[in-house]
């Protein structure tokens, strides 16, 4: 028996207590929210640099981060944006979950992030200054905050968390398998879990790096950029940021007297090989979904939305819609990809649903999908367009498929209907 009072290898619940969002849709849970709702779009020109000499120039930013109103000022040279933001997310998500880690036993409080391309921007400019100055002019944090992990080492020393820390790089897929193996944690003795996922790739090295994909939209006009299952869709945009959220077992969190935004019902994940060769198969996505639900012991039937992982191209779009409707039938469940109004953030995409999916079942509602015109043909899918609906669900599914075949999907249940966040 743990300390937690959990015997290792036994499922208890996992519930959700706290959420952190650093997002193109703004800073916090609630403006977050709010912007979903309203379909407010974060997609607008880059601004980060002059992507004039690029084939992409739109992306989705954060609007108004400042790094030194989020971090210590000791840490802003010495790490990445992408750590910037799960350090301002994380303590938003402790803050809004009611715990404070000098309360808690250090060694029962772990970390697991998610981090697609790590500190891609500090790398570029540590780049630039030993070709332009020198070696000398390379500094030291070179060496650790372009890490994937850095992120994950910076929370734990941050907050005192030092029990069992960990980073997951399966690029969008990440950001759930993050938050499955948060579930795994609370089952192996740890009490609480700061999960999620960032990323922050929005510079010139990280953006060529991104080409490389061959999925990015060259589409200049914000509102056309990004169509998934659409007739006009041409790719993705990127996007930078995510969330942070706090895990915990449901009696601890009992004990301590907060309300759970909802529960980590089933996880299930799964390797599409044919990925490498750019081909979109649904029935890798289709088989993890069904394992999901076996793992959550439920029927297609019980899921009430399904929060897409819209890859905003032709083929993949088509091949998600195809697993969608093998498992749940067609029109046999609402399908929504509020991403549409980030981009697709990485390892911050996935926990970014998870978060908006939360937030969904305590506010009964279902966002929209925004800016869709026509649904491309044989997604014959129920997707929520025009506006929000308003349906009362009580069980999500996200799903999420990193590049190179990583296929993710997680189910949440909801929690008291009051848990808004604060």
């Amino acid at each position: 028996m743990s300390a937690s009072g959990i015997r290792p290898g036994r499922r208890g619940r996992s519930v959700v207590t706290g959420i952190g969002v650093v997002a193109p849709t703004g800073i916090g849970a609630a403006r977050h929210w709010e912007s979903v709702l309203a379909g407010k779009s974060g997609l607008a020109r880059i601004t980060r640099f002059d992507p004039t000499g690029y084939p992409v120039h739109v992306a989705g930013e954060v609007p108004g981060f400042h790094a030194g109103e989020h971090v210590p000022g000791r840490l802003v040279p010495q790490t990445d944006r992408f750590t910037h933001f799960a350090l301002a997310a994380a303590e938003a998500a402790l803050l809004d979950a009611a715990a404070d880690p000098a309360t808690l036993p250090e060694y029962e409080m772990a970390v697991v992030t998610a981090s697609s391309s790590g500190g891609t921007e500090f790398g570029q400019h540590e780049m630039e200054n030993l070709y332009q100055k020198g070696s000398p002019w390379v500094g030291a944090y070179q060496s650790i905050a372009w890490f994937y992990a850095a992120t994950t080492g910076q929370i734990s020393i941050r907050h005192g968390m030092r029990g069992p820390c960990g980073v997951i790089c399966g690029e969008q897929a990440g950001g759930l398998d993050a938050l499955g193996q948060s579930r795994r944690l609370l089952d192996t003795g740890s009490r609480l879990v700061l999960s999620g996922g960032t990323d922050a790739s929005l510079c010139p090295y990280g953006l060529v790096a991104q080409l490389s994909t061959g999925r990015l939209s060259t589409e200049d006009d914000p509102a056309r950029a990004y169509l998934p299952f659409d007739t006009a869709a041409s790719g993705f945009v990127p996007g930078e940021g995510g969330a942070m959220l706090v895990v915990e077992n449901a009696g601890t969190a009992r004990a301590r007297g907060v309300a759970a935004y909802g529960e980590l019902l089933g996880y299930a994940a799964g390797f599409d090989a044919a990925a490498h060769d750019g081909a979109a198969r649904h029935s890798v996505l289709a088989a993890v979904v069904r394992r999901a639900l076996a793992d959550a012991s439920l029927a297609p039937g019980d899921v009430d939305v399904v929060f897409a992982d819209a890859a905003g191209t032709l083929a993949e779009d088509l091949a998600e819609a195809r697993a969608i409707t093998e498992v749940f039938g067609p029109g046999g469940v609402p399908v929504t990809a509020p991403k549409t109004l980030t981009g697709r953030l990485y390892a911050g995409g996935a926990a970014l649903d998870a978060a908006t999916a939360l937030l969904s079942l305590s506010a009964g509602v279902i966002p929209h999908t925004a800016g869709l015109g026509r649904p491309a043909p044989g997604c014959d899918i129920d997707l929520v367009l025009d506006r929000p609906r308003r349906t009362d669900p009580r069980t999500a599914m996200v799903l999420a498929r990193g590049h190179g075949g990583f296929t993710s999907a997680l189910i949440l249940g909801a929690g008291a209907h009051d848990a808004r966040p604060r």
